[in-house]
């Protein structure tokens, strides 16, 4: 006796088929389902529902288990280990054809190739990137309410005209930090979700760093600063690095980590609540965008020791290339100077360049520390960080 199925008045252009697809799954191929309904227009449904599903049909509502739905599933591929809850289901190379599907989804066969050349787990991974993803998310800020932008601003017109140039060049250099994730985020292949998770919240961080940046500037402004071409062209090498792991040892550890000292030191000698503001939130950030290019290098160099040579040589050949350039803006750093001083007269110009000194050591003494930690020596250490570029990024 075949399986009886009764759908009532319920049609299929009403959603019966779910029912009928239901009960076909309990029955072999090749078995048979009766359906029964008061749905005047049953019969006529039915013929054409089983012809484009591959079943079969025997007036007046009969139907045959077809098996072009077990069929076309038969050369499915798992887009993972199967184990996602133990592993997170992860592979070294995920294949071109699984292309935008979930890690641990059944993909048909027969789909398009994705070109994703980000596709080698030990080129992009971090064991940390999840979590780095999820304080992230959890750290997000509003600049509307994080930020008091109505308290008062009541220093010199020249105090002024210093942080409207550092904003300047704040937002020339959060543009680059935003632009070079993005860049390898395209190239990501979607299997390794939480690192894309991560250059995506580290792309909104800088967008809101632009943001809040540019509207500190023009809070008693209508224009900005001044920007170099020596800044241009020492960004720009961020920028046009191709390689993943190089860009990522440029940016975060070296430009990203060297900014952080100078965001704290404008956290600390900000002339007004409203500037120490955005600095402290947008170090917040940075930390974990640094924290992120560690995680990631310490892991592939463990995996493929040769690439400190390969970072070595990206950091002289950056440094031969922007050899003619002038450095760091003239203006930029008269204007640290200018907020850490405080004031104009002889002593707080000569304690504010001082300060400033400091803080050009402090860079250096954390870019060291950051490429010990990634098993460069002391000497070597020393060396790459005294070639990294004046401009700070």
């Amino acid at each position: 006796m075949p399986e009886v199925l009764d759908l009532k008045e319920l049609g299929l252009e009403r959603g019966g088929h779910i029912l009928i697809k239901r009960a076909l799954e309990g029955i072999a191929v090749g078995e048979s389902l009766e359906i029964s309904g008061s749905d005047s227009m049953l019969s006529m449904h039915l013929e054409v529902w089983a012809r484009a599903q591959g079943h079969g049909f025997r007036a007046p509502t009969t139907l045959v288990r077809g098996g072009a739905q077990v069929g076309r599933w038969r050369g499915a591929q798992r887009s993972g280990h199967a184990d996602l809850a133990a592993d997170g289901g992860v592979v070294d190379n995920p294949a071109a054809t699984w292309g935008l599907a979930a890690r641990g989804a059944q993909i048909e066969a027969g789909g398009p190739e994705f070109h994703f050349p980000l596709s080698d787990k030990n080129v992009v991974w971090a064991d940390e990137a999840a979590k780095l993803y999820a304080q992230a998310a959890a750290a997000q800020w509003d600049p509307e309410s994080a930020i008091d932008w109505q308290a008062d601003i009541t220093h010199p017109e020249e105090v002024e005209d210093a942080v409207v140039q550092v904003m300047t060049y704040l937002i020339e250099n959060e543009t680059a930090a935003l632009i070079v994730p993005t860049q390898f985020l395209a190239k990501l292949h979607p299997h390794f979700r939480e690192v894309m998770q991560v250059l995506a919240i580290q792309a909104a961080d800088e967008a809101r760093h632009i943001e809040v940046f540019t509207r500190r500037a023009l809070l008693k402004r209508k224009e900005l600063g001044l920007s170099t071409v020596g800044g241009q062209a020492s960004l720009k090498t961020l920028i046009d690095e191709p390689d993943f792991a190089l860009a990522a040892f440029m940016l975060s550890v070296l430009g990203e980590g060297s900014f952080l000292s100078l965001l704290w030191f404008l956290n600390e000698h900000a002339p007004d609540p409203v500037t120490s503001q955005v600095a402290k939130l947008a170090a917040q950030d940075e930390a974990r965008h640094v924290a992120f290019g560690l995680a990631h290098l310490r892991r592939h160099l463990s995996l493929e020791p040769e690439l400190k040579g390969r970072l070595t040589m990206a950091v002289k050949q950056r440094h031969q290339s922007l050899s003619h350039t002038s450095g760091l803006n003239e203006e930029v750093f008269d204007a640290l100077v200018v907020l850490a001083a405080g004031a104009f007269t002889h002593e707080a110009i000569a304690e504010g360049f001082s300060k400033v000194t400091l803080l050009k050591k402090q860079m250096d003494e954390g870019r060291q520390s950051r490429l010990i930690k990634l098993g460069f020596t002391a000497e070597e250490a020393d060396a790459l960080s005294q070639l990294h570029t004046r401009n700070f990024m």
